[in-house]
C-alpha cells in the first residue's frame, strides 16, 4: 500500500479518556476537562509540526457534530448524481501559492455543515485548507452542497469510507507523506485495526475521568481469538512539571509473538 505515513496524537486523562463524557466534543470540551488540561503557553500543534512535519491533518466528523445531532437540512439534487462521485479537486484550489496543508475530515454520512471552509480565524491554521473524505453512499444533495462552497472532497469506499483507499489517494493526488491524526476513539480505532498507524503520541494529563461510556483513545472492535494486540516501541519519554506525561511510540508491523 503506497500510502502517507500516519502519526496519531491525543490528549487523555490517565485512563485514556478523550473527554469527560460522551456529551462533549473533542474540539471544545467543557469546564470540566479544561480544569484538568489546565493552561499553558505550550503550542502543542506547533510542537507537532516541528516534529513530524504533517502536510495533512485527519479528524472524524464526531469531532463537529454530536451522534443523534440532526444537521440542517440542505437543497435536494436534482439531476444525475453520477458526476458527483468523482474526486472534487479543482487545480485553483490545489496551486494557491500561501497553501501548507489539509484539514482533512471523514464524513461519509455527510454530518457537518462547515462555518470555516478557506481560512481558520485561528492563525496557527493559516493556509492550511479543508478536505472532506467521503464515499459512494454519501448523499448527492451533500457533495452538491461541498461543490457550491469549492470544499474539496475525495471519494473513497462504498458503504462507507475507505480509509486505506482515501490515504493513498491522498498521496497520489495532492502528494501527501504524512498524516496526523487528532481525531476521536472511533476513528482512530478504525485506522489501527486497519493497520493505517504508524506512531502513537500521547500527552497524558494527571487526572482519571472513569467511567463506562466516556470516548477513549481507541474505540475498536474486540480483537478476535486469532488477532493480536498492537505491539509498541518506546521512541520517547517527557515529564512535565506539572504532572503531564508526553509518550512516543512507533507501531511495530509485526504484531504476534
Amino acid at each position: 500500500m503506497n500510502r502517507p505515513e500516519v502519526v496519531v496524537f491525543n490528549t487523555a486523562s490517565l485512563d485514556g479518556r478523550l473527554a469527560v463524557s460522551p456529551d462533549n466534543l473533542l474540539l471544545s470540551g467543557d469546564e470540566r476537562w479544561k480544569a484538568i488540561e489546565g493552561t499553558s503557553d505550550f503550542n502543542v500543534f506547533e510542537w507537532l509540526k516541528t516534529t513530524h512535519n504533517p502536510e495533512a491533518t485527519l479528524e472524524g466528523s464526531g469531532s463537529f457534530v454530536r451522534e443523534g445531532d440532526e444537521p440542517a437540512p440542505l437543497a435536494s439534487f436534482e439531476g444525475d448524481p453520477e458526476p458527483l462521485y468523482e474526486d472534487f479537486l479543482p487545480e485553483a484550489l490545489l496551486q494557491r501559492e500561501d497553501h501548507r496543508g489539509w484539514f482533512t475530515v471523514v464524513d461519509g454520512r455527510g454530518r457537518v455543515r462547515w462555518v470555516y471552509k478557506d481560512e481558520f480565524p485561528d492563525p496557527t491554521w493559516k493556509g492550511w485548507r479543508l478536505l472532506v473524505l467521503v464515499c459512494r453512499r454519501t448523499p448527492p444533495a451533500y457533495l452538491s452542497y461541498l461543490r457550491r462552497e469549492r470544499i474539496p472532497y475525495v471519494v473513497a469506499g462504498n458503504e462507507r469510507v475507505d480509509l486505506g483507499a482515501a490515504l493513498e489517494r491522498m498521496k497520489a493526488r495532492l502528494d501527501v507523506t504524512k498524516v496526523l491524526s487528532t481525531a476521536g476513539g472511533r476513528l482512530n480505532g478504525a485506522l489501527l485495526r486497519a493497520g493505517l498507524v504508524d506512531e502513537i503520541d500521547i500527552e497524558f494529563l494527571p487526572a482519571i475521568i472513569g467511567g463506562t461510556d466516556a470516548p477513549s483513545l481507541f474505540a475498536s472492535p474486540t480483537l478476535k481469538s486469532d488477532e493480536w494486540p498492537v505491539r509498541l516501541k518506546l521512541l520517547s519519554a517527557q515529564f512535565q512539571a506539572d504532572g503531564r506525561i508526553w509518550l512516543r511510540y512507533q507501531v511495530a508491523r509485526e504484531s504476534a509473538p
